[in-house]
């Protein structure tokens, strides 16, 4: 199907828009013969961006689509599922897909596996009220069945625990709305994915800009949920220092409802006494080379996972340093799991921590990639595998985290130092 037919097939749905190159766009065909909708993905390179169609109707046909979709959904329960440790983006975009599906009469939860771990993430769900729950698997197997349709936003499924019981249970996947590399994981009715986007925050203001759900600045809720969105933008932006033109509009809009004073309280929230000792533990492991800042901390608690990112983001501050990979093995002692998690800050223009990260670590046997899919910031996860698990032995703990330190190391020196 070449493009310029974008505009002239009857009834013809894209859901995702962009002038940005490698924007993923999807194209819902209504069958004549069977009311399912066949889906085709469309890469649009930054040479094709002006093929006739200008971003805003781009966006128009996006909003349309969504709302065909949530128009057939009406009156039914949906999951908003988000990753195991939900960011402020992420938390903020579920909380506006709930107020624009209560448009369509769809009632919604915004649920996640893991945990709230990260000082501001706290401080924005109690501050502003924002309905997230935590559930356990077990709580999952037993719930799902009074669910429709679920929703992955800010991410595709594949950073969430409660994928694998989404899909035992066949439950329907409606939406997948996220701006990381596509996966190519899941088939769900609506997909806008857009990994040269900032924010999904963005992307969720488009759709309210449309007119999806007019915001009120008179309503408390409205108000709470542009503060989310406001913080969600600004946290995946680096405060807006990496912002683009998309993302300043987007806050611009936003700045008509957003609390001011709210969100300097979400920002005020303190670093406990744990992240403040995994930041030490940082400093005085990190090992610098050609301006990275290389760090291993050892062990963690499930519940201080966050603490990775927030040191990271503290090395990179150093003086002649541009790059802080911080990683460490996280422990679930209720699962009796480890897991290697890591975090990759930059402030240099020309690394790309989503290629970065994939080149280092690479894929599993499946082809997915431990890490990346994010632009100017990256996380990485690598199972342990026969390895994971406590030791009561001490000295097997200790040569366990040697092993995986030093391994992890080689990896990164490979492209920090090339031969």
């Amino acid at each position: 199907m070449k493009l310029d037919s974008l505009q002239s097939d009857e009834g013809l749905l894209l859901t995702t828009s962009s002038t940005v190159p490698g924007a993923l766009f999807t194209v819902a065909h209504p069958m004549q013969d069977d009311p399912a909708i066949e889906i085709e993905s469309i890469r649009i390179g930054s040479g094709q961006a002006g093929a006739g169609l200008s971003s805003r109707r781009l966006v128009e046909q996006k909003v349309d689509a969504l709302r065909q979709v949530l128009e057939k959904q009406q009156g039914d329960r949906q999951l908003v599922i988000l990753q195991d440790f939900p960011d402020p983006d992420a938390l903020s975009c579920a909380w506006a897909y709930k107020l624009i599906a209560q448009q369509y009469e769809i009632y919604c939860d915004i649920v996640y596996a893991g945990m709230l771990s990260h000082q501001e993430n706290i401080a924005l769900v109690k501050l502003t009220g924002l309905p997230a729950q935590r559930w356990t698997l077990q709580a999952a197997k037993e719930k799902l069945s009074a669910y429709q349709g679920c929703v992955f936003v800010d991410n595709q499924g594949t950073t969430t625990q409660l994928m694998a019981l989404v899909q035992q249970a066949n439950l329907p996947i409606v939406a997948v709305i996220d701006h990381h590399s596509a996966q190519d994981d899941l088939k769900p009715q609506f997909l806008d994915i857009r990994p040269q986007t900032r924010a999904t925050a963005t992307i969720f203001t488009h759709y309210l800009q449309a007119g999806l759900l007019k915001l009120d600045s008179n309503n408390s809720e409205h108000i709470k949920c542009a503060t989310a969105l406001m913080h969600g933008l600004r946290s995946d932006t680096n405060r807006l220092m990496q912002a683009q033109e998309e993302d300043f509009m987007a806050a611009a809009y936003l700045s008509r409802f957003y609390d001011a004073q709210l969100l300097n309280a979400v920002l005020q929230a303190s670093r406990s006494k744990r992240v403040m000792e995994v930041i030490e533990r940082s400093l005085r492991n990190r090992v610098l080379q050609n301006n990275f800042s290389i760090a291993g901390v050892g062990y963690l608690r499930y519940d201080d996972r966050d603490a990775i990112p927030q040191a990271a983001d503290f090395l990179v501050t150093e003086e002649n340093v541009h790059t802080a990979v911080v990683y460490g093995i996280v422990r679930d002692e209720d699962e009796d799991l480890e897991i290697v998690i890591g975090s990759l800050r930059t402030n240099k223009l020309t690394l790309d921590p989503d290629e970065f990260i994939k080149e280092t670590f690479g894929q599993d046997a499946q082809g997915r990639y431990f890490g990346g899919g994010r632009s100017m910031a990256g996380g990485f996860e690598i199972p342990m595998g026969f390895l994971s698990g406590f030791n009561e032995n001490q000295d097997y703990t200790r040569i366990k985290w040697e092993v995986f330190d030093a391994q992890i190391k080689q990896k990164l020196f490979r492209l920090v130092n090339p031969q």
